[in-house]
């Protein structure tokens, strides 16, 4: 007999409604193949806005009907027609409104980005006309009727396309396989009567939602250039496994301008935040084999929230198994509905194969320090949510049942291999994500993915337990947490900080000063609140701090708070400090990005810095943290902690 979950995927599949006419079905764009017609410098390309079926959890999943591009007599797309042009060429655009209602169409003009506007009533058609005289990444897009970039949630929120303008030199049409670009986009609903404030929504990267979104096969050593654009709403940190990345432009907010870096103002990161109507370019190179992902670190932008099986916050892994891709086969299912390491929305999953000539690792048999962590779970800590932590075994954590929040620092030594014993004592699965260390994939932390052929990290169960070994192979603060369920276990406290230091140094608590924001549980309700509290090193209103005139102390700042940026500030009579930019993300920064600024941070989930400080004379700081207080969005009081500067 056939399992219950499969038969009920067969029954749901039988039931799904018939697939729309080719006519009306939106595809998926990759961006691999720019549109229009180039010759003799001149592209001219026929842009149509027409309605249609979209399909971001592939064919047998939801259908959304919304508005989308297309060329002239060609299916539509989503994301729109890729322009993709040399420097210096001629950009010639007939756009029609094929739409029942007006078309307002930003990007396709010399200003580009939000500051054109083109507006074309039901029928009409024009010619529009630019220069693409500046090198980087721009977007176009469209939006119905009165709405604004601001205002598209659903029917027009699809009506987005990329323009990459190449660099002299880059041959018309000849692009590296690996120099790729991805466009973000969102769908939903809101519903007053809903616990989350949501009805149904997507988020999709090419026009669709994992674990939908493409694979990216890549091979050790590939040489990977990527350009992001962000048409949503709201900034997203994306965190890349196990490498860092190089970044090397971004735009203003409203995609007018993009700033091509110039090398010494390049950093590299691990996270970085791409701000609504902005663009990226990203410059990385996968030098060890296996699975990786790529994903937004806001929790809920890669949960079941953002899953159209979830409606009004309850998710339906029944209906999820009309739509069997949400099982491809790289996901080695773990048994259990639903994907399992149970992420949607804002991922892209990377597969990295042996270079030809790659000799196989020899085995690391270096004496490694065991280490044992305990997941730790205690009943209603949160309303009725489980509080959670990371306790090492044998400490005074575990001796006394205590709960802490953030766990306790994990200090480690550069090029020391460490054997981490996971205990689960928790109610549900979980694993560990080691944060911005450059490790192997088996160990990595994403269940049913990170690993390679049939060695696949699985979940570690309740009561069962799993064993990884890695080797830091440099120096930072870095972070670690769970890769389950993250909007529940993050928020409601499985995090910690990894301190690595150089071979010879110790960490010394007093002038070593670790800050890690978090939430005191997760939000139910992500559009009208109440919002979990903002907490500094687990608590809303931490004690006060004392330093010493004289003394130099390295600040290390770690966030995984949930959906909002956060500001941390260091003031002195009203007006901010100074202190020293030292590391973004666990990396030294280079030379150039190392100096004496105002003590004011903006960052976001997934993002650590270091900064030194040294005060010169006794006297009264004010340390504040908050999340960004935005228009139209909610409205956050800041927290203040006394510091105390003595002789």
């Amino acid at each position: 007999m056939l399992p219950a979950r499969l038969l009920a995927a067969g029954l749901l599949i039988l039931s799904a409604p018939p697939a729309p006419p080719a006519s009306t079905l939106i595809v998926p764009n990759d961006n691999r193949h720019p549109a229009g017609s180039l010759a003799n410098g001149v592209l001219t390309i026929h842009l149509e806005a027409r309605g249609g079926a979209w399909f971001p959890e592939g064919p047998h999943g939801r259908r959304l009907d919304v508005a989308a591009w297309a060329e002239l007599g060609k299916p539509m797309q989503n994301p729109g027609p890729l322009i993709r042009v040399p420097v210096g060429t001629e950009v010639r655009a007939m756009v029609h409104n094929a739409l029942d209602r007006p078309l307002r169409v930003q990007g396709l003009a010399p200003m580009r980005g939000l500051r054109d506007t083109l507006v074309l009533a039901p029928g009409a058609a024009r010619w529009v006309t630019f220069r693409a005289t500046s090198p980087g990444t721009f977007y176009y897009i469209g939006s119905i009727g009165a709405n604004t970039f601001d205002r598209r949630r659903s029917d027009d929120s699809q009506l987005n396309g990329a323009i990459v303008i190449d660099p002299p030199g880059v041959p018309a049409g000849v692009h590296p396989a690996n120099d790729r670009v991805f466009v973000m986009s969102w769908w939903f609903t809101l519903d007053s009567t809903s616990p989350t404030g949501l009805g149904r929504a997507t988020m999709a990267i090419n026009g669709l939602s994992w674990p939908h979104t493409e694979r990216i096969d890549l091979v050790q050593g590939d040489s990977v250039r990527w350009h992001l654009v962000n048409l949503t709403q709201s900034d997203h940190p994306m965190h890349l496994h196990g490498f860092y990345f190089r970044v090397d432009e971004k735009s203003d907010m409203g995609g007018t301008t993009d700033t091509i870096y110039a090398p010494a103002d390049r950093r590299m990161a691990v996270t970085e935040v791409i701000s609504p109507a902005q663009t990226m370019t990203l410059a990385w190179s996968p030098q060890r084999a296996g699975n990786w992902i790529f994903h937004c670190h806001y929790q809920s932008h890669v949960s079941n929230l953002v899953s159209l099986d979830d409606d009004r916050g309850d998710y339906d892994a029944h209906a999820a198994l009309a739509h069997p891709a949400s099982y491809p086969p790289d996901m080695h299912m773990s048994g259990t509905a639903g994907p399992p390491h149970q992420m949607f929305g804002l991922v892209l999953g990377i597969h990295v194969a042996p270079a030809p000539n790659a000799v196989a690792a020899r085995p690391d048999l270096r004496p490694e320090r065991a280490v044992r962590v305990l997941v730790r779970e205690r009943p209603n800590v949160y309303g009725t949510t489980p509080g959670y932590a990371f306790v090492f075994a044998g400490s005074a954590d575990d001796r006394s049942g205590a709960l802490p929040i953030p766990a306790r620092p994990l200090v480690l030594t550069r090029g020391a291999r460490v054997a981490i014993t996971i205990v689960n004592r928790a109610a549900e699965p979980t694993t560990i994500h080691w944060h911005g260390i450059e490790l192997e994939s088996y160990p990595d932390g994403v269940p049913g993915w990170s690993g390679s052929g049939t060695k696949i990290m699985p979940a570690i169960a309740p009561g069962d337990s799993l064993t990884v070994h890695w080797t830091p192979p440099r120096a930072g603060t870095f972070m670690y947490h769970s890769h389950f369920d993250e909007r529940q276990q993050i928020s409601s406290g499985l995090y910690g900080p990894i301190l690595v230091l150089e071979r010879g140094q110790r960490f010394d608590p007093e002038t070593d000063r670790v800050f890690f924001i978090g939430n005191a549980g997760p939000t139910r309700n992500v559009i009208r609140g109440p919002y979990a509290a903002l907490l500094l090193n687990g608590r809303e209103a931490p004690p006060p701090i004392e330093l010493h005139a004289g003394v130099s102390y390295r600040f290390r700042f770690l966030n995984l708070s949930d959906d909002f940026p956060t500001t941390i500030a260091l003031y002195q009579n009203g007006h901010p400090v100074t202190w020293r930019a030292i590391a973004k993300d666990g990396a030294d920064l280079p030379p150039k990005q190392a100096t004496n600024r105002p003590a004011v941070l903006l960052f976001d989930p997934g993002e650590t810095y270091d900064f030194r400080f040294t005060p010169r004379k006794a006297g009264a700081l004010t340390l504040t943290f908050n999340h960004l207080n935005f228009p139209g969005g909610p409205t956050f009081v800041p927290e203040s902690v006394a510091v105390r500067v003595r002789r």
